[in-house]
């Protein structure tokens, strides 16, 4: 059975450590041989005492063919030792020692987004059971039960609100900080916080099945994950280790000076080097995580980081993802009210957006729904049919109707023609296998879409490009707003997957973001996926690499900002590590530098690293709504999505220096 020692044990073992050596300190003051005597034996308990650990955790390496950077220090402990250098052996186990410790509690540092997520997480909730209420663990809850929540309570579940309203802050699921007012319908999710109301929630997601749950899993696993660069240094280090051991043997046997030897074999260890790029992968990891952006392991972080072109799907991803109607158009006898009717009916089989818009436009009409559906078939990218009440509906683009042979009338196409052209999405509908009307429907531009773009480009995306299963009308009126550089309307879902595909062949570097089913075989295949989570699919969040858990697109700008300053951090952490052991060296075999000296420089460099990547905690992310609105209320100027023009237009800005 291998011996481990905590850490709470090895931080008191450099404590009692350090009061030895003070304590040699104070005996080399006494006449001699008295004060020798004590000095030493200090100095020998101190070395014994702080290399336990040490040697322990070289041997764990061992046991596994491992090479590790304790076993040089290990080595080197015990020959400072047998050859009488006790105050080389001390100072050097002590500071080793002391250093891991740093290093631990500078990483906990950088893991400090994920612990305080862990401390969000709810632990009771009250539920309805017999018509009383029972306080019960928050994993006891079942699916269908009803929880109560009250004023300044942590939701425990993710739901629906069966009634009373509330105003909830989201932060810890969007990181949006703002409160949002929640009643009857609709969505909440485990770890909010009801700030002020009474809510009762049908839940439908519990314990691990949460929104939070996942957040804190993917969390997890992405500050486990291990990018490509410290894939690289680990097996460097795997090689560099015995290098180092067996250039020492060299260098003892060519001088026959085993203080020298040991002397070089500490001060080429690769301690900063090894640290230099994970404590900065979970320092950005963090940041973006906190900031309402998932990003699943380090290789998507790196990817984000070097992209050069930007895709976006167009509806919920650009636009805020609620059309609503603007016009209904019958063609022939059907009155309007049924044609909407029989379409809001078929449509309420849908979680298409338009179908939602068509949907609601339908009950703010006070018009029913009805519920006799059966053959309801989805035709992935065209819309849906099925037998709504004894009639044949179908509903969606006008390529549905061409394909099931209904003829659609000049002056009908006329009319779409004309709503595209003043940028709404038309719906076309068959009853019967007649053309039945026509159903308009527009959707807002997102407010930070804009300033979300220009932040992009600024952070070094060169190309945007917009793919829409939408009219092209429709598609390039919101390109223009914003600025896109190409355009792709009318697109099924394997049309999309295809243009990311030859985007990537040109060699581009491509990140795709979309929100729902028919944008997952795209973003399988671009080089980093983006999920908008606010109002995304369990299926484009499971497909992509990053989730955006709000609904802003300038998140993604903060995490692309963010994942490009951790590059920069990890590059001038490894030059650091580099260039400390490459002039260590030097000083060694010109004899300037001694062995608990050499130790030293070593340790500071390894806190210099850490320091240098604890600088990515404190990077600030984009401006709430709150913030947002307060400037427009005093009338500072914000970014709108007006044209904005050609890139090269853009007055480019810096990002932060790191």
């Amino acid at each position: 059975m291998a011996l481990t020692i905590t850490q709470r044990t090895r931080s008191r073992i450099a404590l009692v450590s350090g009061v030895l050596l003070v304590l040699a300190l104070a005996a080399a003051q006494l006449a001699a041989p008295v004060g020798t005597v004590w000095r030493d034996v200090a100095l020998v308990v101190a070395s014994v005492l702080a290399g336990f650990p040490i040697a322990v955790r070289a041997w764990a390496a061992l046991r596994v063919k491992a090479f590790s950077i304790d076993l040089l220090v290990t080595i080197a402990v015990i020959g400072a030792l047998v050859i009488g250098e006790y105050v080389e052996s001390a100072v050097v186990s002590f500071l080793f020692l002391f250093g891991a410790w740093l290093e631990v509690r500078s990483l906990e540092r950088t893991r400090a987004s994920l612990r305080e997520l862990v401390d969000l997480a709810p632990t009771r909730a009250t539920v309805v059971r017999d018509g009383e209420r029972v306080t019960v663990d928050a994993d006891d809850v079942q699916v269908g039960e009803t929880v109560i929540v009250t004023s300044g309570e942590r939701i425990a579940v993710d739901g629906i609100v069966a009634s009373g309203t509330a105003s909830v802050t989201e932060a810890s699921i969007t990181g949006e900080s703002v409160p949002v007012r929640k009643e009857a319908g609709d969505r909440v999710f485990a770890g909010t916080v009801a700030e002020a109301g009474y809510l009762e929630v049908e839940a439908d997601h519990v314990g691990d099945d949460t929104t939070f749950a996942r957040i804190i899993e993917l969390v997890e696993e992405a500050q486990e994950s291990r990018t490509r660069r410290q894939r690289f240094l680990e097996r460097f280090a795997q090689f560099y280790t015995p290098a180092v051991v067996i250039v020492a043997v060299i260098v003892l046997a060519w001088t026959r000076d085993l203080a020298f030897a040991l002397t070089f074999l500490v001060i080429a260890c690769p301690g900063a080097l090894v640290i230099s790029v994970p404590v900065a992968a979970v320092a950005g990891l963090g940041n973006i995580a906190r900031h309402g952006v998932l990003v699943k392991d380090g290789e998507a972080l790196e990817d984000l980081a070097s992209a050069d072109t930007l895709v976006l799907d167009k509806t919920g991803t650009l636009t805020v993802g609620r059309p609503v109607v603007t016009s209904v158009h019958t063609i022939g006898d059907l009155p309007e009210q049924e044609l909407l009717g029989l379409t809001a009916s078929l449509e309420s089989t849908s979680e298409h957006h338009l179908g939602r818009a068509i949907v609601g436009e339908a009950t703010s009409r006070r018009m029913p729904v009805s519920s006799d559906l059966s053959d309801v078939e989805v035709v992935p990218g065209l819309g849906l049919q099925a037998r709504v009440d004894g009639h044949v509906v179908m509903a969606g683009r006008a390529g549905l109707l061409t394909e099931r042979g209904v003829a659609t009338k000049p002056h009908a196409v006329e009319q779409a023609t004309q709503l595209e052209q003043q940028g709404a999405t038309v719906v076309h509908v068959a009853v019967d296998g007649r053309h039945a009307g026509l159903i308009g429907i527009a959707d807002e531009v997102r407010d930070e879409a804009a300033s979300a773009i220009a932040g992009l480009r600024e952070g070094g995306i060169r190309h945007i490009a917009m793919l829409t299963g939408d009219n092209e009308h429709a598609a390039r009126l919101v390109a223009r707003r914003l600025g896109i550089d190409e355009v792709h309307a009318g697109l099924l879902p394997a049309d999309k997957a295809r243009i990311v595909g030859d985007l990537k062949a040109q060699g581009r570097r491509v990140v795709m973001v979309g929100d729902g089913v028919n944008d997952a075989p795209a973003l399988a295949t671009a080089d980093v996926g983006v999920a908008m989570g606010g109002a995304g699919t369990d299926v484009s969040m499971e497909t992509a690499d990053v989730v955006i858990m709000t609904d802003r697109l300038d998140q993604l700008a903060h995490a692309r900002r963010v994942a490009r300053a951790t590059l920069r951090v990890m590059k001038q952490n490894t030059a650091l590590a580099l260039g400390t052991v490459f002039l260590l060296v030097a000083a060694v075999l010109l004899q300037l530098i001694q062995l608990a000296g050499g130790m030293l420089v070593h340790e500071i460099s390894v806190l210099l690293v850490i320091l240098n990547a604890l600088r990515l905690v404190r990077l600030a992310g984009p401006r709430s709504r709150g913030e947002a609105d307060a400037r427009i209320h005093a009338g500072a100027d914000v970014p709108v999505a007006a044209d904005a023009g050609t890139p090269a237009d853009r007055t480019e800005e810096k990002e932060p220096a790191l």
